[in-house]
Parts: structure tokens; C-alpha cells; sequence
């Protein structure tokens, strides 16, 4: 499985191609938000700093995919004990929550979105499930997937 994080604008596409964050690409433009891999526990992390962000971006959707899945018929219902955890700059953690309910035909999941409302930045978990792949996902979002 694959966290990515897509940075979109008013019209709920990305700014552009480079503002799709995950393993090959691994920054945002404006240097707000990064992606990390942990290979000591299997982790993968997105770092958001708010206070960085281009003013434009007005919602992070981030996604859980798992690679090739409509190629080698994976799905959600074979994952155990995945979670997703916030956690501030101390490393308290925020909130998490585990994602138990597993589906045959799911393979990518929006796992959650921070917006912006009213000047305040918001956390809203998810959880909607789709039968796409990533590059469906980027599609969605106004990535150019060639």
C-alpha cells in the first residue's frame, strides 16, 4: 500500500502535475509538504506545514492505493492492521483511527482531507473506497497521466 496526498485548489483539481505528492515525487513545489518512507516498520508519513503552503491550495485529499492492484487482482479485503495516525510537530498524536472494514472491490481509498473553512484548516476522515487504480485517482484530481 501507497499513501499519496493531492493538493488542490478551488476547483478540486491539483494546482498542477507537481502538486501530487507520494513516492515519486516526493515534495510539493512550495517545499509544504513532503513524503517519507519508514522501511523499519513498514510506514509510510506525508508532513504538512500549514504555515508554508501556497495560499492558492485549499484542500489535501490523501489516498491509500495498492500497487497494481486491478493488474494482480488485489484488493482492501486483504489488508490487516492499517491505520492512519496524526500527529502535531511533538509527536502527539492528534487523532487516529484504524481502518477494519475491508471491501473486495475497493483498491484505492480517500483516506481523509485537510480544508481550509472559514480561515481555519479542518481534519475530515473518509474512508471512501473506489475500484481505481492510482493513475484513475490522479485522473480525478487533474493530474496528467501519460
Amino acid at each position: 500500500m501507497d499513501v499519496s496526498a493531492f493538493l488542490l485548489g478551488a476547483n478540486q483539481k491539483v494546482l498542477g502535475d507537481s502538486w501530487f505528492v507520494f513516492y515519486g515525487q516526493p515534495q510539493s513545489p512550495d517545499r509544504s509538504v513532503s513524503f517519507e518512507t519508514l522501511s523499519t516498520n513498514q510506514c509510510e508519513k506525508i508532513h504538512i506545514q500549514l504555515n508554508q503552503l501556497n495560499s492558492v491550495v485549499q484542500k489535501i485529499v490523501f489516498v491509500l492505493t495498492i500497487n497494481e492492484a486491478l493488474t494482480r487482482n488485489l484488493n482492501f479485503s486483504m489488508i490487516e492492521h492499517a491505520y492512519i495516525q496524526i500527529i502535531d510537530s511533538n509527536q502527539h498524536e492528534l487523532v487516529s483511527f484504524p481502518m477494519s472494514d475491508y471491501y473486495e472491490s475497493v483498491t484505492s481509498m480517500m483516506i481523509g482531507e485537510i480544508y481550509l473553512h472559514n480561515g481555519i484548516w479542518k481534519f475530515h476522515a473518509v474512508g471512501n473506497g473506489v475500484k481505481e487504480d492510482l493513475a484513475g485517482l490522479c485522473r480525478r484530481y487533474g493530474v496528467n497521466v501519460s
